[in-house]
């Protein structure tokens, strides 16, 4: 349920900063969105990265998996840990 809601927090960001791209804001508030939009990019960019890094060797990733990581960011690395942990669960109690 939270990280639903994050999803739906982090996508409604996205689409204020991507409607700043289009039609920009007036004053200040057009170049705060510019910057938070770099900064955004890089740090989605940062965790996909490491959504690699950390669940590559654990669960089979699809590009809508990478996809999902880099709009979503922390929310969708707490959705696919939760399945690895459930993955791993299963594999230890299935010895």
């Amino acid at each position: 349920m939270l990280i639903t809601f994050g999803k739906m927090l982090t996508l409604l960001a996205w689409c204020l900063m991507g409607y700043n791209l289009l039609l920009p804001f007036g004053g200040n508030i057009s170049l705060i969105l510019n910057i938070l939009l770099g900064v955004t990019v890089m740090m989605h960019l940062l965790q996909t990265l490491m959504f690699y890094s950390v669940f590559n060797s654990l669960l089979p990733l699809k590009g809508k998996d990478y996809l999902q990581a880099f709009v979503f960011g922390v929310f969708a690395l707490l959705q696919y840990r939760r399945q690895a942990m459930a993955k791993i669960a299963e594999q230890q109690s299935s010895r």
